[in-house]
């Protein structure tokens, strides 16, 4: 039994009594509240998650994520958000506030215990002094220094194809358009041709050699890291 402590919010009670009882049969010790204002009380930063839906009773998940995330108690609190609503920019909102992960409903719940795993690990890696390091076999990135190294060497990259390459990583198996990466990767220009995505792309396959074939193309979808 592990002693991670879990915090759900969702005006939907008996899906919240749901995942609670999923939860904790997974370990997790899960409290959990159907209205923004009961959480008013609570320690946020005890917790080692939260997840919530997006759109609360008399408020909006996405703005109780951004005040966190600019409050130095909880800017690192692990975030899923949910939704029922589907749609892009439910996706891209989430992520654009702070989110580490977003579920569309309804999702099977192996899928979010899967989920969880990884991020209270990742969590855990940053608690210990360790996420300066991501790495997928001997691909390897040293986030503080924003080195790339291959099979041991090191491989200049250039500031956007560094931050492609994290993204990759951090979310392996994950697709993302064009669109998506254009809004994460490139939020603080004004105007840029999808186009710069390929050439992108194309540079860093060349660069990460053998590793090239994991990043895959899903023609007329976008692109993901597969490992």
């Amino acid at each position: 039994m592990n002693e991670y402590r879990i915090l759900i919010i969702d005006p939907d009670k008996d899906f919240c009594g749901y995942l609670q009882s999923n939860l904790k049969s997974e370990g997790y010790f899960v409290e959990i509240r159907q209205d923004v204002r009961d959480i008013s009380v609570l320690k946020l930063y005890q917790y080692d998650l939260l997840i919530l839906e997006t759109q609360l009773n008399n408020a909006s998940g996405f703005k109780l994520v951004h005040d966190l995330r600019n409050n130095t108690e909880t800017s690192l609190l692990p975030i899923i958000f949910m939704s029922s609503k589907p749609g892009e920019n439910e996706m891209m909102t989430a992520f654009s506030v702070g989110a580490d992960d977003f579920l569309l409903k309804p999702f099977f719940i192996r899928e979010l215990t899967a989920r969880i795993k990884v991020i209270i690990r990742r969590s855990e890696e940053q608690k210990n002094g360790n996420a300066e390091l991501l790495a997928y076999e001997q691909l390897k990135l040293n986030l503080s220094k924003m080195q790339v190294k291959v099979e041991g060497e090191t491989v200049p990259f250039t500031k956007k194809e560094f931050e492609i390459m994290k993204l990759f990583l951090e979310n392996k198996n994950r697709i993302f358009s064009r669109e998506d990466l254009l809004k994460l990767i490139w939020s603080d220009e004004a105007f840029v041709l999808g186009r710069t995505i390929d050439v992108n792309i194309t540079r860093i396959r060349h660069k990460i050699g053998k590793y090239n074939k994991h990043i895959v193309t899903k023609l007329g979808i976008g692109y993901s890291f597969e490992g």
